[in-house]
């Protein structure tokens, strides 16, 4: 089970292999979301807010690991079963290129030839997805838990988009949150915040 960078994604046809600007590897959130979880998992808390500082420890790959594993011991069996749904669909990819009508039989080949070089990388960003939705949903668990009603981060956009899927799983009907994300001004710059009403 390996945690590692893939890119962004990738679009793929006949024609070639190219990239699509802002569908970035999940793997860049899931390092701001492991940061946010073991922050606010081990904190002394003294109010029910929680405020990132900058000088939170980064993690490497490893350490990374080290943490889904902690919240997560049975993750690799998970990883498994949704890993192998998701060859299945890999596989129909490749079979719905063979049977298009409007191809070629050498624009098929390449378009097959494309998918299979491209097989290991997708399989990488899927693998970084699902880590970092299981994540999520432990930071969920933990804001639940410890009834937290604030979380404040740096205005950047990988904060602001991790924050944008916790607030949305915390608005999922299985959840009576209301969440509420907005930008706020502070003296050293913008910050993102994410309010949290009913939890307690």
């Amino acid at each position: 089970m390996q945690l590692k960078y893939a890119g962004p994604k990738p679009m793929i046809s006949e024609h070639g292999i190219s990239f699509k600007d802002g569908k970035e590897d999940k793997y860049v959130y899931l390092i701001i979301a492991i940061q946010i979880l073991t922050a606010i998992d081990h904190c002394d808390y003294t109010s029910d807010s929680f405020c990132y500082s900058n000088n939170t420890q980064r993690l490497n790959e490893k350490e990374m690991l080290k943490v889904i594993l902690h919240y997560h011991p049975d993750i690799e069996k998970t990883m498994t079963k949704e890993i192998n749904d998701y060859l299945v669909h890999l596989d129909e990819e490749i079979e719905e290129v063979k049977q298009h009508r409007l191809l070629s039989s050498i624009e098929k080949e390449a378009f097959v030839g494309n998918l299979q070089v491209m097989k290991e990388y997708k399989l990488q960003r899927a693998k970084n997805k699902i880590f970092y939705m299981h994540i999520i949903d432990t930071i969920v668990e933990v804001i639940k838990a410890k009834k937290i009603k604030k979380i404040q981060t740096p205005f950047y956009e990988r904060f602001w988009h991790t924050l944008q899927t916790i607030q949305g799983h915390l608005s999922s009907t299985r959840n009576t949150l209301n969440p509420e994300l907005k930008i706020l001004e502070e003296a050293n710059g913008l910050e993102a915040v994410l309010k949290i009403h009913n939890n307690f």
